[in-house]
């Protein structure tokens, strides 16, 4: 019996020093490294969206962006900027890669502000997030992928973490 006993305590001993093997990261907590890596690359991606609508749809705006020149006092009063207005397009814009800059091209505008509302040929000068991309139709029987951008946050971190699981 003592045997026993000792032989137990002996093995209960060596158990108790083993370390466990380190545990794998959980689900959850990839989910929210994922989501604030994108959520860096979106700050770092922020784009001033300043140019034409083009198309209203359901979704969003399709803007054609490079009218720099809305983004000058009085224009940027407000985030819509009436169609009557007269301003061109910099014809020598160049996108440039830091946060912040101008954008450049044909670009989809989501997750808009509800007030003052858009019409087409109005301007808009907004800041946006990168939020993938998008299928624009012109006309019927041509489709054209554009970048997509939120004007909010998390609805590009959101918008990027949908498309990364497909």
């Amino acid at each position: 019996m003592r045997l026993t006993l000792i032989i137990l305590l002996a093995a209960l001993a060596a158990s108790a020093q083993t370390n466990p093997p380190p545990a794998a990261p959980d689900a959850a907590a990839r989910d929210a490294q994922q989501a604030e890596q994108i959520r860096t690359e979106c700050i770092n991606g922020r784009r001033f969206i300043c140019g034409k609508v083009v198309q209203i749809t359901k979704e969003g705006l399709v803007v054609e962006s490079g009218y720099t020149s809305l983004t000058r006092p009085p224009l940027n009063q407000s985030w819509v900027v009436p169609g009557t207005v007269s301003v061109t397009s910099d014809p020598h814009g160049v996108e440039g890669n830091s946060p912040g800059t101008p954008c450049f091209g044909l670009v989809f505008l989501t997750d808009i502000p509800k007030r003052p509302a858009v019409k087409p040929y109005d301007f808009v000068v907004i800041q946006a997030y990168p939020a993938g991309q998008y299928v624009y139709t012109p006309v019927p029987t041509v489709q054209k992928t554009i970048r997509r951008f939120a004007a909010g946050l998390p609805t590009a971190v959101a918008l990027n973490l949908k498309a990364g699981e497909k």
